[in-house]
């Protein structure tokens, strides 16, 4: 496994485990002890794993993620981010698989595109401007966000994200290359990324 594979599915783990706080605290597993700072602490992962999402393909492209780090460093705007990153990769945004398994293993003719139920590319920077809604200090005098709608909103989001990514295809810049990426292995439950080449299409 090269570093910047490497680096990609330490991104992915990354996103698995503040889904997995965001659930825990969706069940109540977890209480934050009033009830504006236990939305906000699910807001605050929901919006960390946006930027992720966005940053993910840069991830996996060392070189880039170097000669363009500063740029990056000073956004905060997810909008301006997905500019910037499509415009050095314009496949950059995770493809959602449903494969189909043969004894084989997965192969290239045997995926099939996801058309809805995922997080579409829009929706991730809808979704992080409403983030910000609640994330932000509110002046006195104006309305205070609307928790209740949040908290229920956000396993909507968590699902739409988590069918994104669960089976998904990335392309990289100046590769020949396509990687398949499983969230959860059948194998061992974790992070796997397989590498094809343009021939075995």
């Amino acid at each position: 496994m090269t570093p910047d594979q490497a680096a990609y599915i330490s991104v992915m783990v990354e996103i698995k485990r503040r889904i997995e706080v965001i659930s825990s605290l969706i069940r109540k597993e977890v209480i934050v002890k009033f009830h504006a700072t236990h939305v906000e602490t699910m807001v605050l992962q929901l919006r960390m794993i946006l930027e992720l999402i966005a940053l993910s393909s840069l991830a996996a492209n060392r070189e880039i993620f170097k000669n363009n780090r500063k740029k990056f460093e000073d956004h905060w705007r997810v909008s301006k981010i997905i500019k910037d990153v499509e415009g050095l990769n314009r496949n950059f945004y995770p493809m959602p698989i449903v494969q189909i398994d043969t004894p084989d293993g997965p192969a290239e003719q045997e995926f099939i595109v996801r058309t809805e139920g995922f997080l579409t590319k829009d929706e991730l920077v809808e979704v992080h401007g409403r983030c910000g809604d609640v994330l932000h200090a509110a002046n006195p005098y104006d309305k205070k966000p609307n928790y209740i709608k949040f908290e229920q909103d956000i396993p909507t989001w968590v699902t739409k994200i988590m069918t994104l990514l669960a089976n998904h295809k990335i392309q990289l810049l100046d590769d020949d290359n396509f990687y398949f990426v499983r969230m959860e292995d059948p194998t061992d439950k974790r992070v796997h990324l397989y590498t094809y080449s343009r021939k075995q299409i």
